[in-house]
């Protein structure tokens, strides 16, 4: 306690101007009966922790917390997020923290292939493996991962809107059909929809050459919505690898850590409050630390002074 009255006093600055040093200090108290050597106070100073030691267990509390209550839905370099909880605080601070105190995230796994190519005439790759488009309703991605359960196989398939990431349709189904991955871009045409943000004139659907998107009704609904089809190579993870990116996020924040699984309504269940997450509440660093859905919002706002103008 004396130790802590000397380190918060010795730095304080008078009114007369004059400063309050560590060994004046240790001869007043001694002259009331208090007594400390400025070397017995030095000696005690070392040991106690700094501010920084003090600040760094605060912050520790918090993320072990946070790490245990989003278990499933660490960031991508297994980051704890504090912000959203008041307390704002350095990516590299926490990634030194959580490396200290042995925390780590997910680790991604090997990708098992479910695209089969489809026959026929197809749609060229307006894409070319750029995945940073300026707005949103630019460039969706699209694709469908597996997921093994007791009753069986269960495919869930995502739309994934590329400017912000944020994933827009998303469906899980027992088997691998054109179905699947129509209810996905119907989500996601609703999602658009539902915020008010339904011009597709100027958007690309992209996809790699599974059967299932070079089939009649997925190529009609785009049509029928004003969306621009785009199709890669089969085997080239590269031309579609946004989409393999969330695919690979998905398997090892939701899949991985909560399986074993029983059957497609668990998986949805489990898919439902990922994506709900990841969309509004999940740190993203490629959004600059913000929530896919917040960015948009970001943005559609700042558009809005140049509309009325």
């Amino acid at each position: 306690m004396i130790v802590d009255f000397i380190r918060e006093h010795a730095d304080d600055q008078p009114a007369d101007g004059l400063r309050w040093g560590v060994e004046p200090i240790c001869a007043v108290l001694t002259e009331h009966g208090v007594k400390i050597a400025p070397s017995t106070y030095y000696e005690w100073k070392d040991k106690l922790p700094s501010k920084r030691d003090e600040r760094d267990q605060v912050l520790l509390e918090h993320i072990r917390r946070v790490h245990q209550e989003n278990l499933v839905c660490t960031d991508p370099a297994g980051v704890a997020d504090t912000q959203p909880e008041g307390i704002p605080v350095a990516r590299c601070t926490i990634e030194r923290l959580m490396r200290a105190d042995g925390l780590a995230g997910a680790v991604r796994g090997k990708v098992k292939r479910t695209t089969i190519a489809g026959a026929g005439p197809r749609p060229d790759d307006l894409v070319r493996r750029n995945f940073e488009p300026l707005a949103p309703n630019r460039l969706w991605v699209a694709d469908f991962t597996y997921v093994s359960t007791w009753a069986g196989w269960v495919f869930v398939a995502f739309v994934i809107d590329a400017y912000a990431r944020r994933i827009l349709g998303w469906r899980a189904a027992t088997t691998m059909t054109a179905e699947l991955v129509l209810d996905a871009v119907e989500q996601a045409i609703w999602t658009r929809e539902q915020d008010g943000w339904d011009q597709f004139d100027q958007l690309v659907a992209h996809n790699d050459r599974g059967a299932q998107y070079l089939s009649v009704a997925y190529s009609e609904r785009l049509a029928e919505a004003g969306i621009k089809p785009s199709v890669g190579a089969v085997g080239s993870s590269y031309d579609n690898a946004l989409a393999e990116s969330i695919n690979g996020l998905y398997k090892t924040e939701v899949i991985r850590r909560q399986g074993p699984w029983r059957d497609v309504n668990a998986v949805e269940i489990a898919t439902a409050k990922w994506v709900d997450w990841y969309n509004h509440r999940r740190l993203n660093e490629y959004c600059g630390d913000m929530p896919p859905a917040v960015l948009e919002q970001v943005h559609y706002a700042q558009q809005q002074p140049s509309a009325a103008s």
